[in-house]
């Protein structure tokens, strides 16, 4: 008997291709299934966020001590990193020659003095002679002009008596106000010329700490002050060079007038109490002011992406879908952004995993409590 292959062939073929088309269509399906990704909402609470400021320290007062005549240095009555107080004798140049200057000035003004009294003689004299018509007026007028001239020459003599006085003066220098001495470059016998640095003198009883405060800053933090004086007044934090928080806090007093046109920075000034001159005169640091905000909304750092200096989340929209929603942070605390502008405290963004989604992609959100955001990550305050 007789079979024909042809149609138990094409039976076969078709079985086959039906087999393929099911198996596609599962695969599709199984492709389709929405990927499931942890989504969360911003944390919204009262936040304190520190804010850091390298600081430049100086003395309260801080002086170059000049000798202000010339000759050599004959006593040197304090150390290098000794207290001193106000009026105390720091240095002593030797005075002979200046004293004598000084006695020569006084002699000066006794002799001018004696030759105003001879004047004053003889105007007396030719004025009877006037008066008798002996001689003429004119003789007068030239007799009162020389006891101008004598006069002239006393109080020459007696400004160059004071100069004199203040030279001599000068060769014994006082500290002007209590304070620190620095290093001293001369010893005894150096032939010290007028204006030499002789040492540093810095008051350090209380230091100040100058520090540069962005425009914006400036105005975040001076526009919540309900005035000048809180402003001013407000607790500020010093970090030492190695680390160390300075155990008293200061104060802002003041600060400059204009913003530098380079870095639209302007500089502000806090004052701190220095009893056990821990701070020194040139030293750096760090002040730490502490901005509060009630209401904050703290985004997960690993929740963002900076495209072109922008930053972005994953937002997911009503339809499970996820688009890009930028937003403007302020600032950092912990591992949380603080967010400016941009989001709400309702909107609901991909919390991780962010490298594998993409823009218009369908999820399945498994949503992540605010708890358990602050324990997987670190909120400073």
């Amino acid at each position: 008997m007789y079979c024909n292959p042809f149609p138990i062939a094409k039976l076969i073929a078709i079985a086959a291709l039906l087999a393929v088309s099911c198996r596609s269509k599962d695969q599709s399906a199984e492709l389709t299934e929405p990927e499931e990704f942890p989504v969360t909402t911003v944390i919204k609470r009262d936040i304190n966020i520190p804010l850091e400021y390298v600081a430049n320290i100086q003395a309260f007062q801080n002086i170059e001590v000049r000798a202000r005549v010339e000759g050599y240095l004959e006593e040197i009555l304090v150390d290098e990193g000794k207290e001193v107080k106000k009026g105390q004798l720091l240095f002593k140049i030797n005075e002979d020659e200046y004293r004598a200057d000084l006695n020569r000035a006084r002699a000066n003004v006794i002799s001018a003095e004696a030759e105003t009294k001879s004047a004053l003689v003889e105007l007396e004299r030719v004025r009877l002679l006037v008066n008798k018509n002996v001689i003429t007026k004119t003789e007068l007028d030239l007799a009162e002009a020389k006891v101008e001239i004598a006069r002239s020459r006393v109080e020459q003599a007696k400004a160059e008596e004071v100069a004199a006085s203040i030279r001599l003066a000068n060769t014994s220098i006082r500290s002007p106000f209590n304070g620190i001495i620095d290093r001293i470059p001369f010893k005894i016998g150096s032939l010290i010329s007028a204006g030499a640095l002789l040492t540093t003198l810095s008051d350090i009883e209380t230091v100040n700490a100058y520090f540069n405060v962005s425009e914006v800053e400036y105005l975040m933090n001076f526009s919540k002050a309900k005035s000048r004086n809180e402003f001013y007044l407000s607790n500020v934090e010093l970090i030492l060079a190695d680390g160390t928080l300075y155990p008293l806090k200061g104060t802002i007093e003041t600060m400059e007038s204009e913003f530098e046109v380079g870095t639209g920075a302007i500089a502000v000034r806090a004052k701190f109490q220095n009893p056990n001159r821990l701070l020194k005169h040139g030293s750096t640091g760090k002040i730490r002011l502490q901005d509060s905000r009630s209401g904050a909304l703290l985004l997960p750092q690993k929740s963002g992406i900076e495209i072109q200096d922008k930053n972005y989340v994953y937002l997911l929209n009503a339809n499970q879908t996820l688009g890009l929603k930028s937003f403007v942070p302020i600032g950092r605390l912990g591992d949380f952004y603080v967010v400016g502008s941009g989001l709400t405290d309702s909107d609901q963004f991909v919390y991780e995993g962010i490298q594998n989604v993409r823009e218009g992609m369908v999820i399945k959100p498994r949503v992540v409590p605010a708890e358990e955001l602050l324990k997987e990550n670190t909120l400073n305050q």
